[in-house]
């Protein structure tokens, strides 16, 4: 009798022990990610690849002699910032969707400068347009820090400096037919945008988790 007391005693210690330690797991599991918001990164993510395969693309039909297309890629590139803008217009609104697009439109317009003028070996007038772009970078940095307060603004303009910098990488080679420098490039600055993206996406995540 004695030994069975001991053996419902024991049990009873072991479950309780077990429930407690299930618990704890529970409660110190990280929260689940909705398939919302991984759409949301996901198609993000798309956009800011695009961003800059189309720019990579404008370079190849601004620098290539005979090149017909380089109106088309412009008109494609653009639509991509339209296409970024209107991505969070759902949480934050038309007028701030619109306003980030025009940022980006700007950044592009610029880029565009410095694709011609490097073309025409202007160097004396792709310095100020340089100052001009990373300007934009740090409108475009504003913009974002004080639409979402989990942005730190410094690391955002880190973030789009380290892009302004692969693209003048992607042009560089191209105006030097450096073709193996370019695909580094290229791959490089997919890598970094993928990085900024989800920076972006997870911090827009985390400020509406409502909405997600």
């Amino acid at each position: 009798m004695k030994k069975l007391l001991v053996l419902g005693f024991i049990f009873i210690v072991l479950s309780n022990a077990l429930a407690g330690s299930v618990s704890a797991n529970a409660n110190s599991q990280e929260p689940c990610i909705s398939q919302s918001s991984v759409t949301f990164e996901n198609d993000f993510r798309r956009l800011w690849i695009d961003h800059v395969l189309w720019t990579s693309n404008y370079i190849t039909s601004a620098t290539t002699a005979g090149a017909e297309d380089q109106e088309q890629v412009l008109a494609r590139l653009l639509k991509n910032q339209e296409d970024i803008g209107n991505a969070v217009k759902p949480v934050y609104g038309e007028d701030a969707g619109n306003k980030l697009t025009e940022l980006l439109k700007e950044h592009i317009v610029i880029a565009g400068k410095i694709v011609d003028a490097a073309k025409e070996g202007q160097a004396d007038t792709v310095d100020p347009l340089n100052k001009e772009w990373y300007r934009n970078a740090d409108d475009i940095a504003s913009f974002l820090s004080e639409a979402n307060p989990n942005l730190n603004i410094e690391d955002v303009k880190n973030l789009l400096y380290a892009h302004l910098e692969l693209v003048a990488n992607d042009l560089t080679a191209s105006l030097s037919k450096d073709w193996e420098a370019r695909i580094v490039a290229i791959d490089e600055g997919i890598n970094h945008i993928i990085l900024m993206s989800d920076a972006i996406s997870k911090a827009v995540v985390k400020q509406f988790p409502e909405k997600f």
